[in-house]
C-alpha cells in the first residue's frame, strides 16, 4: 500500500490528467452523469411512493365498498328494475361465510342534515357507524374520542364531528368537548373532534353517530346504506370482492349473472396497479441508472487505454531505469480508480443537491407530488463501491496493456 502515498505516483497521475484536461473532464461527467442520474431518480421514486402512501395515510388499502343498485335481470319472480337494501343479517352472514378472509366489516348508513349549534348553522353529511369503521380509515382526532362499543350498546346520542365543522359551528377557542349540537332538531353531545388522516377522505366533513342511534332516529331498523370490507393480509382481495357479491346475490334474490344490482369499489386492486407502477419505475430507475455508471466506466477504462499509448515511451524508459510491472500496473489502476472516485463524489453531491432543490419545490404542502425525495445512504455506499469496484476491474485492461510492453520495443515507439 506503500505506493498510495508515493508523491511520485501522484506526480504521474496529475501529469496525466493535466495533459488530456478536455477528455478527462469528458469522462469524469460521463461517470457523473450515471451516478448522478441514479440517485436523481431513486429519489423520486421514493419521493412518489412517499406521495402515494401520505395520499392514503392511515387508510386500510386492501378494502372493498358494496352497495346496492336496481336489478337489470328478472329471477326468481322478481321483475327487472328491482331495488332492495343491504341488511344486517347479510352483515352476519358475510362475517360467518368469510371469517378468515374478513379482517374488518362495517355496515354503515348515511344522510344529510342541517346542524345547529346555537345560531350557526350548516349543511353537513351525518353518518351512523360502528367504531370499526376507525381502524379502517383512522381518524386523527383533535379533542376528545372516537365512537365506543357502549354508546352503541346504549344508542347514546353523541357525535364525533370534523374540523371543519367546528369552525363553522363554534366561536373560536371555545372547546367543543361536552357541548350539544342539533342534528334533525336533536340533540346531540359532541364527543370528539377530527382531521383527515390522509388526502384521501371518503367522508368528507362528517358528523359520526352510533350505528344504533341513526337506526333508531331515521327509522332504517336493520337496513345498511353500503359496507366497507377489509380483507386479512395475503387475501386475494378480487377473489373475495367477487365471492363477497355472489353471496349477496343469492340472500337477495339475484340473478348470478346480474351487473346492475350491486355496485362495488375494489380500492385494493386500484392500489395494487399502482404499486406495480412503483415498482416498475424502481426497476427501470436502476437499469438506467447501472447501464450508465458500466458506460461511465467504460469511458474511462477508453481513455486510459489511449493515454497507455500515448505513454507508451515513457513506460518504456521507466522500465530500462528499473521501474518493476506491479509499479506501473498500480499506477494505472490508481489513476483509475482516482478518477471514478472524484466523478462517484461529485456525482452524489450533485444528485443530494437536485433532489433538495425539488423537495423545496414540489416536496412541501397538502398537494405534494413528491415527498421527501431521498435515497437511503446504504444504497448510496453500495453504488459508490460498485463504482470503485468496476472503476477498479476497468483499470486492470489499459494496467496490462502497460506491462506487456517489453521496454526496447517502448523506446523505439514514435
Amino acid at each position: 500500500m506503500s505506493f498510495l502515498f508515493d508523491s511520485d505516483t501522484w506526480q504521474e497521475i496529475y501529469g496525466s490528467i493535466r495533459k488530456n484536461k478536455v477528455r478527462t473532464s469528458i469522462t469524469i461527467i460521463g461517470v457523473l452523469w450515471g451516478i448522478f442520474l441514479l440517485v436523481v431518480l431513486l429519489g423520486a421514486a421514493r419521493g412518489m411512493e412517499n406521495g402515494f402512501n401520505k395520499l392514503f395515510g392511515n387508510f386500510a388499502t386492501n378494502s372493498v365498498f358494496i352497495f346496492t343498485g336496481s336489478t337489470d335481470t328478472p329471477f326468481k319472480g322478481f321483475q327487472e328494475g328491482r331495488r332492495f337494501r343491504l341488511n344486517m343479517n347479510d352483515i352476519k352472514v358475510l362475517k360467518s361465510e368469510y371469517e378468515e378472509e374478513i379482517k374488518f366489516l362495517a355496515p354503515r348508513n348515511r344522510t344529510s342534515n342541517l346542524i345547529v349549534h346555537d345560531f350557526k348553522s350548516g349543511n353537513f353529511q351525518v353518518s351512523g357507524d360502528y367504531p370499526i369503521i376507525d381502524k379502517i380509515q383512522k381518524k386523527q382526532l383533535l379533542y376528545g374520542r372516537f365512537l365506543n362499543n357502549n354508546d352503541i350498546v346504549n344508542a347514546s346520542k353523541v357525535t364525533v364531528i370534523s374540523e371543519d365543522m367546528y369552525k363553522q359551528l363554534f366561536d373560536k377557542d371555545v372547546m367543543p368537548i361536552g357541548e350539544y349540537i342539533k342534528i334533525n332538531s336533536i340533540n346531540y353531545k359532541v364527543i370528539g373532534v377530527y382531521s383527515p388522516s390522509s388526502r384521501i377522505n371518503i367522508d368528507g366533513d362528517t358528523a359520526f353517530i352510533p350505528f344504533s342511534t341513526y337506526s333508531r332516529v331515521y327509522n332504517t331498523a336493520d337496513k345498511v346504506d353500503w359496507m366497507v370490507i377489509t380483507a386479512n393480509e395475503g387475501t386475494n382481495i378480487e377473489q373475495m370482492e367477487s365471492d363477497v357479491l355472489l353471496t349477496l346475490k343469492g340472500l337477495h334474490n339475484v340473478h348470478p349473472e346480474d351487473k346492475r344490482a350491486f355496485g362495488s369499489f375494489n380500492l385494493g386492486t386500484q392500489i395494487a396497479k399502482f404499486t406495480g407502477f412503483l415498482t416498475g419505475i424502481q426497476f427501470l430507475t436502476w437499469f438506467v441508472g447501472i447501464a450508465t455508471l458500466i458506460a461511465g466506466v467504460f469511458a474511462i477504462g477508453n481513455i486510459l487505454v489511449i493515454t497507455v499509448k500515448e505513454r507508451t515511451q515513457e513506460i518504456g524508459i521507466r522500465r530500462a531505469l528499473g521501474a518493476t510491472p506491479k509499479s506501473i500496473r498500480q499506477q494505472i489502476i490508481l489513476e483509475s480508480v482516482f478518477l471514478t472516485t472524484i466523478a462517484g463524489m461529485l456525482g452524489i453531491i450533485l444528485g443530494a443537491f437536485v433532489l433538495y432543490i425539488i423537495d423545496a419545490n414540489f416536496g412541501q404542502g397538502p398537494d405534494a407530488a413528491l415527498v421527501n425525495p431521498t435515497v437511503n445512504i446504504p444504497i448510496i455506499m453500495i453504488a459508490f463501491v460498485t463504482l470503485i469496484v468496476l472503476g477498479t476491474l476497468i483499470g486492470l485492461i489499459p494496467a496490462h496493456m502497460a506491462t506487456v510492453v517489453r521496454p526496447i520495443e517502448a523506446l523505439r515507439e514514435e
